[in-house]
């Protein structure tokens, strides 16, 4: 028999502790027991065998020493090879390559006690027929045992889940549908019963893969799903494109049938691998986002052995800016916020998964500039990615002079220290709301861009600052999606604003790749603008994650339109109306060309805005907001009445 090259490697790779007080399955302790008892009766089989033979045992010690004896040398090799830490329901080849090493290192230690025995005395303590029938008979024992155990389990797991088990078919033929279905066939465990393949590419009549049909796509989807009686698909191909999936999964709905993606992976060589990739298709899957290729030589030589301060990095996107940070070997990733358990949380996460980073964790606000000037004097830092903001649309229509301290001053205040420190480059990230900005968050942070540009032409300023700007992303705290999805878990309804509203999406990992993609761009003063793709639909959008989850939109779960909230709008920019856009060397990346303002002008402004804030004065502060920001025009707020009076400031009071 030919060992895999890889066995002896495994037989000491993963979790083989005892595990004594372990139920989570049959504990440990008790495998050893239930294998001592079996080895001790096989013993009892050999001594039955000879019994009625001419071969007699040596009396020199009893027969229950001898067991003894026999039975101490086998335990001790249960626990030196750890026979006992493979589930014994599943069982695998390195399980029973462990049984084979324990019982042949049985013989040979009995062989060798013998051996040595009569080397200091005259005769024997066993005889080497016995040794020989006792290796096999307790290997073929506790061989059965595992198998017994195993095949009974996976028989009652299929006639107890029988009704759950789903009949599926895999949409597509290629590499990597090919080894999920072997997977599925592999394993009853996960939930599938493999019905076939469904060919939409080439003819075929009669083929089968791995024994089960090809079944070839004619414009009669309804058909073979009701001739197999088909539960759900399994989207596994590798070539299908999103805007195929979208045309897969609007076919599987239309014919209620659920919908399964795996996403693309090197090897799926493991059911345990294939039980966490096989999962039910998310909206994420199907917005139509091309991948997006980043040099990632650049952001190495931007990133490596440099000092990094991440603000805001206990939330969504500052998290994965730091995760995507770390695999490029950073001398210090100093990540900074001010909520405490997020950021508590985050650090046990990173410390965790990347053991050698060397991370600092400082609890601040951005606002508190006595706070922020001991950090920048503790640490010398080479690159500042802002991501620190208050961003929550309404909340901060409440409460405009808390945008001004975080989003204003907390931008001006790692500005002003980077100037001094000398910090090579601050990236900071902006949002497709500060243009043509409808309420006051996005007005806040496009204050904070105005600033950043107009210190960047200051003399002596050595600092690249550098604005990165873009849309909704997915799965962000305060995102649209996981709030539908609390909503159809809950059993609705699911809320939209209005019916006509649309989003640009992007998920958070291509979000951020783009940022760090950025960052080695700029000479200073820019600000980049990211391709969103297509704006999406949001009654779309939660009519399709309603039907992905199962249930018809307005019959099962009722979709409300509550009304626009206070300074949202239907659509939103990415460029306003007086500037245009550069391309960059890369395809996703664009520099807008706003028309710049005098930092004196900017900081004078400032000022009376902050000033406003606070004297804790919303209406002020909203007031020399607009007259910053002359594009800024309130819409469904209580501010909607400064728009008439902003040209005429001598009526404010």
């Amino acid at each position: 028999m030919k060992i895999p090259p890889t066995s002896f490697k495994n037989l000491y790779e993963g979790d083989n502790s005892l595990k004594l007080l372990d139920q989570s399955y049959l504990p440990r302790w008790m495998v050893v027991i239930f294998d001592t008892i079996l080895s001790a009766l096989s013993l009892f089989f050999v001594y039955i065998i000879l019994l009625g033979t001419p071969i007699k045992f040596h009396e020199i010690l009893s027969l229950p020493i001898q067991a003894l004896i026999a039975l101490t040398v086998t335990v001790v090799y249960f626990i030196v090879f750890k026979t006992y830490s493979g589930i014994i329901r599943h069982s695998t080849f390195t399980d029973i390559l462990k049984l084979v090493i324990s019982s042949f290192s049985t013989g040979i230690t009995l062989v060798a006690i013998n051996l040595f025995y009569s080397i200091q005395n005259d005769g024997k303590l066993f005889i080497t027929t016995g040794i020989l029938l006792y290796m096999l008979i307790s290997f073929t024992v506790l061989l059965l045992f595992r198998l017994v155990v195993k095949e009974s389990y996976q028989l009652l797991k299929n006639t107890a889940g029988d009704s759950v088990i789903k009949r599926v078919l895999i949409y597509g033929i290629d590499d990597h549908s090919l080894n999920v279905g072997k997977s599925i066939i592999a394993d009853n465990s996960l939930g599938f019963n493999l019905i076939g393949f469904i060919n939409d590419k080439f003819q075929s009549k009669g083929g089968k893969i791995s024994g089960k049909p090809i079944i070839t796509l004619q414009n009669n989807f309804e058909n073979i799903i009701e001739d197999y009686k088909i539960d759900a698909i399994i989207i596994a191909e590798n070539s299908y494109s999103i805007k195929q999936k979208n045309s897969i999964v609007e076919l599987c709905l239309a014919n209620n049938v659920e919908v399964f993606n795996v996403p693309s992976l090197e090897q799926l060589d493991t059911s345990e691998k294939i039980k966490l990739q096989i999962k039910p298709i998310q909206i994420e899957d199907l917005l139509e986002r091309e991948s997006i290729a980043i040099n990632d030589q650049l952001i190495k030589l931007d990133i490596e052995e440099k000092t990094v301060l991440v603000t805001g990095g206990a939330g969504s996107i500052g998290g994965e800016i730091i995760s995507q940070i770390s695999k490029f070997n950073p001398k210090l990733l100093i990540v900074l916020d001010q909520a405490e358990t997020a950021l508590h949380e985050l650090e046990l996460h990173l410390k965790e998964q990347n053991p050698n980073i060397n991370f600092e964790f400082e609890l601040a606000s951005i606002n508190n500039n006595e706070r922020l000037v001991s950090i920048f004097s503790k640490y010398s830092i080479d690159i500042v990615y802002h991501a620190a903001a208050y961003k929550h649309v309404p909340m901060i229509e409440r409460n405009p002079r808390e945008a001004v301290f975080v989003n204003v001053q907390g931008t001006i205040n790692l500005a002003t220290l980077s100037i001094k420190h000398e910090v090579d480059k601050f990236v900071m990230i902006s949002t497709d709301k500060a243009v043509n900005p409808t309420n006051v968050m996005g007005a806040s942070k496009r204050a904070a861009e105005i600033y950043v540009q107009s210190i960047q032409n200051e003399p002596n300023v050595r600092t690249k600052f550098i604005t990165t700007r873009f849309g909704n992303v997915m799965g962000s705290n305060g995102s649209v999606i996981p709030f539908f999805r609390k909503q159809i878990a809950k059993g609705g309804p699911v809320t939209v604003t209005h019916k006509d509203i649309i989003r640009y999406f992007m998920t958070i990992p291509e979000a951020c790749q783009l940022v760090l993609q950025a960052g080695t761009m700029g000479h200073g003063g820019e600000i980049y603008v990211f391709d969103m793709g297509e704006q999406v639909k949001i009654l779309d959008l939660a009519e399709k994650m309603i039907r992905l989850s199962g249930f018809e939109p307005y019959t099962d779960i009722d979709i409300q339109f509550i009304g626009l909230r206070p300074g949202e709008k239907l659509y939103e920019e990415l460029l306003n109306d007086t500037s245009k856009s550069l391309p960059t060397h890369h395809s996703k990346i664009m520099i807008t060309e706003v028309p710049l303002t005098k930092y004196t002008e900017v900081k004078s402004k400032i000022n009376e805005i902050i000033l406003s804030a606070y004297q804790d004065d919303d209406s002020a502060v909203v007031f020399l907001l607009k007259d910053l920001i002359p594009e800024y025009k309130s819409k469904n707020s209580i501010f909607e009445e400064l728009d008439i009076i902003v040209n005429r400031p001598d009526d404010f009071s």
